[in-house]
């Protein structure tokens, strides 16, 4: 089921459900919009010829209150807010329609699972044959919540929980 915004507020409320700072004007119908923050990563290529799977990917920190994505560019960025969820509810997070139509395209894997905590990162695609300008602080994609059908059993502790900022991918972390 998603939560509607009645559902949200009362759950900010009660602090079930934590997205800090959060303004009236974040909470939509059926969803919860965040904004860009200030920190960035581009992949390094100077210092990797390949990408793998089991070794550590190299990248370039940026920090600012705006960034330009080149065209057909991809990179990685901060929401500003900090996300908590409870264990019995998780969340997709969607870009936002008036950012897709200028050919930016977002996306973090799509899902945020039960019991995650910290800032999410996203992956920024400019899709478009125009640089694009970000600044901090823009609303840049949204939150749905969906109430599961109970507590999971194993809430997520993984290798991005409580992560502060755009935070590469640990893919060479897991276990084959």
């Amino acid at each position: 089921m998603i939560l509607s915004d009645k559902t949200l507020r009362a759950m900010l409320a009660d602090g079930s459900l934590v997205v800090d700072p959060i303004t009236e004007e974040s909470i939509q119908p059926a969803s919860i919009d965040c904004r860009l923050g200030s920190h960035y990563l581009m992949l390094d290529d100077t210092r990797m010829d390949i990408l793998t799977l089991d070794s550590e990917i190299k990248y370039r920190d940026i920090e600012g209150d705006s960034i330009t994505i080149p065209p057909h560019t991809f990179m990685l960025a901060t929401i500003a807010e900090y996300v908590k969820l409870p264990n019995d509810l998780t969340a997709f997070v969607e870009g936002r329609s008036s950012i897709g139509r200028i050919g930016l395209f977002i996306q973090n894997a799509g899902w945020v699972d039960p019991g995650f905590e910290g800032k999410i990162t996203l992956e920024l695609y400019n899709a478009n044959s125009l640089p694009i300008k970000l600044q901090k602080g823009r609303r840049i994609c949204q939150l749905v919540f969906a109430k599961m059908d109970g507590p999971a059993d194993n809430p997520y502790r993984g290798k991005y929980q409580g992560q502060d900022k755009s935070v590469g991918s640990r893919v060479f972390l897991d276990k084959t």
